[in-house]
């Protein structure tokens, strides 16, 4: 395989490409997130320019379902694989299966623990995407500008705010929580801001799959059992937009009203509704846009490099230790985004159209 890439690379026929048509499989969770969607069809895109064939499917979430699918990318004869897990303990046997054919294997923003079977990891810095999402809550809050910093006359609060997490299953969930905590920590032993439900453990945080009707019934819980004396939350930390978008149907729920009570809301993925949701009714205030183009360029880059027996670019050889060993990475940076930037970060990057987001 390594050989033949080498000959389409220096020198093979234009339709071939590098990857002469070798085949690629490519194994994302879900549709039911517009973020995946967009990840897969930027890999595939990308994969097939490089003159790959591209096996992509989607687990739905369902974890014996992704099993199966990467079993057959391997009966295929997939010459590697790119892999966003569902859960990220539960590929090893199917990962010993692709080793045995010696099948290289790309852990695709959720880092795939407990196998020795991963060569690589593409992700973002997962522990500043945490910090980003709670120094955006601060922002909202009038706390600290859009870098952290402190703002000379900020109210001295005390705020009400509550927190959620994602899924206690994929890895990224816990690097997002710690980098959140690290920034609010301070504030809240400060008494600037309150945890009211008294929730702020990651196992009490956590939102299984990071489901937003998930998410919607637990905000109904808190505000039923911590707000029903008429305090208002001021400030929600949520670490995705679908998530968000369910904390949202619950505050809607309760009476909340946009205008001076309704929370600083964060969240992460720019996704569209969200995005429209920060650009016209100001139900959401902020999130984190990661470009999954660059991602998926990463990804790419790296399938390329190990199957032509060459090192791929890393920039982090410490953090992302997966029970076995510490994967080499490459991470991307991310950018807050609230409503006085919606333009110049996601429009004028072509992510989306001024069309699009209203």
């Amino acid at each position: 395989m390594a050989l033949s890439l080498a000959a389409c690379s220096s020198g093979g026929s234009s339709e071939g490409g590098e990857g002469g048509g070798a085949l690629v499989g490519v194994a994302m969770p879900t549709k039911s997130s517009e973020r995946w969607i967009q990840d897969g069809d930027a890999v595939k895109k990308q994969l097939e320019d490089e003159g790959f064939k591209v096996d992509l499917q989607y687990a739905e979430d369902d974890i014996p379902t992704q099993v199966s699918q990467i079993e057959n990318m391997i009966t295929k004869g997939a010459e590697a694989l790119i892999i966003a897990s569902i859960d990220g303990t539960t590929l090893t046997q199917v990962l010993q299966d692709a080793a045995d054919a010696d099948i290289p294997v790309i852990a695709y923003d959720r880092l795939i623990r407990d196998t020795e079977n991963v060569s690589y990891y593409a992700s973002f810095d997962n522990f500043k995407v945490g910090q980003q999402q709670a120094t955006s809550v601060l922002n909202g809050l009038g706390l600290v500008d859009l870098e952290g910093n402190a703002i000379d006359g900020a109210p001295a609060g005390p705020f009400n705010i509550e927190m959620f997490a994602g899924s206690p299953d994929d890895n990224n969930a816990t690097f997002f929580w710690d980098g959140a905590q690290d920034t609010l920590k301070p504030f809240i032993d400060a008494g600037t801001l309150v945890v009211k439900s008294g929730q702020t453990s990651f196992e009490q945080a956590a939102t299984l799959r990071w489901d937003g009707e998930t998410a919607q019934k637990r905000m109904e819980n808190i505000l039923t059992s911590s707000y029903s004396d008429g305090t208002k939350v001021n400030g929600i930390l949520s670490p995705y937009d679908g998530i968000s978008r369910g904390i949202i149907s619950a505050l809607t729920d309760a009476g909340y009203s946009a205008g001076e009570e309704w929370p600083i809301i964060s969240g992460q993925d720019a996704e569209l509704d969200s995005v429209k949701a920060i650009n016209n009714s100001g139900e959401q205030y902020a999130t984190i846009f990661k470009d999954t183009r660059k991602l998926a360029t990463a990804a790419v880059e790296m399938t390329v490099a190990v199957l032509n027996d060459e090192k791929p670019e890393v920039n982090n050889t410490e953090d992302y230790d997966n029970g076995k060993f510490v994967v080499p990475s490459f991470l991307l940076d991310s950018q807050i985004v609230v409503k006085d930037n919606v333009n110049e970060v996601l429009v004028e990057s072509g992510y989306w159209t001024a069309e699009e987001i209203g």
